[in-house]
């Protein structure tokens, strides 16, 4: 009897499991992009009504780390604006169908560049269980079992993201701060060889003797 029960209850732990694995998400573009001076880059994404969505973004590299962003509707009205943010996030509910329009500017900034991330999603998560929405009865122990990995997942996912993004920080202010170490140190050597010549010619000038130039009139 035992060994008919554990041998029954194999395909629904390995059915949990592939529903654990293979759970729709909600519709997410992820991207990291270059921004140039004086530029702006706008991206389209179509959502129906009624339907929410969210936006998350945040600066990694470049001037002061700072950025304009605004979102529009599809009659153009804009639903979101901040203007010099690091990082923000935003959600709405779309309240007409079509497409909507999110922007990133950098046009107030002349000479940097910037390396923006950002994260939109479209739609709530679906339940990773079938019928789990609609359904009165408590969940089996292992179907909570793979609900609770299932969060976990996704906090460490979210987790990973962040230290990636603050891992990119890191990393660029390192190399900055890299480049202007070694310029220093490139000058602090041209000027020591400078002044280092200069007082050799100084002191040469001391110990040379300025012989008189004899002239012989001849008659």
């Amino acid at each position: 009897m035992m060994g008919r029960g554990t041998s029954s209850s194999a395909p629904q732990v390995l059915l949990l499991l592939l529903l654990l694995l293979w759970a729709e998400r909600p519709r997410a573009t992820e991207l990291t992009f270059e921004l140039p001076d004086s530029a702006k880059q706008c991206f389209h994404e179509e959502v129906d009504e009624g339907v929410k969505f969210s936006l998350d973004y945040q600066v990694i590299t470049g001037g002061h780390y700072d950025v304009d962003c605004y979102v529009e509707d599809p009659l153009g009205n804009t639903i979101y604006r901040e203007t010099k943010k690091q990082y923000d996030s935003f959600t709405h509910q779309a309240e007409v169908k079509g497409v909507y329009q999110f922007c990133f500017s950098n046009e107030f900034s002349t000479f940097s560049h910037k390396t923006v991330y950002f994260d939109f999603q479209v739609g709530d998560e679906p339940p990773i269980l079938p019928d789990m929405g609609n359904r009165v009865t408590a969940l089996t122990q292992m179907e909570s079992a793979c609900v609770t990995i299932h969060e976990a997942l996704k906090t460490v996912i979210d987790s990973q993201t962040h230290y990636r993004l603050r891992e990119a920080q890191d990393r660029a202010r390192a190399e900055d701060l890299n480049s202007r170490v070694s310029y220093w140190s490139v000058g602090e050597t041209i000027a020591l060889f400078v002044v280092s010549f200069s007082q050799v010619l100084l002191l040469k000038s001391f110990f040379t003797e300025k012989r008189p130039i004899n002239r012989s009139v001849h008659s």
